[in-house]
């Protein structure tokens, strides 16, 4: 169940929002709002109050080159953003 989380997200906004107890993960296709509840709770030993979910979807991209012109798309991920109850906090850089 913990495998479904691959990465936390760290941007600018989301340490922001770090400050409010909200942190984004990126999280498997096929995982559902109340499976990620349930790992991050499991993971990380807070308590998780939401769970937002979105799709982001894969560009394409081309490249030009002396050989021709190569084309390619990013791939489809799904990112989570977890609110945790009052008080709670998840530690990324603990050991910096």
């Amino acid at each position: 169940m913990i495998s479904l989380l691959f990465r936390p997200l760290v941007t600018e906004k989301m340490t922001k929002l770090g400050q409010k107890g909200q942190y984004a993960f990126e999280v498997d296709l096929s995982s559902n709002k109340i499976d990620i509840f349930r790992a991050v709770e499991k993971k990380f030993n807070v308590q998780v109050e939401s769970v937002r979910t979105m799709q982001v979807k894969g560009k394409s991209k081309t490249q030009l080159t002396k050989r021709g012109r190569f084309e390619g798309k990013t791939r489809h991920w799904k990112k989570a953003i977890v609110t945790l109850r009052k008080g709670d906090k998840i530690e990324f850089f603990e050991n910096i």
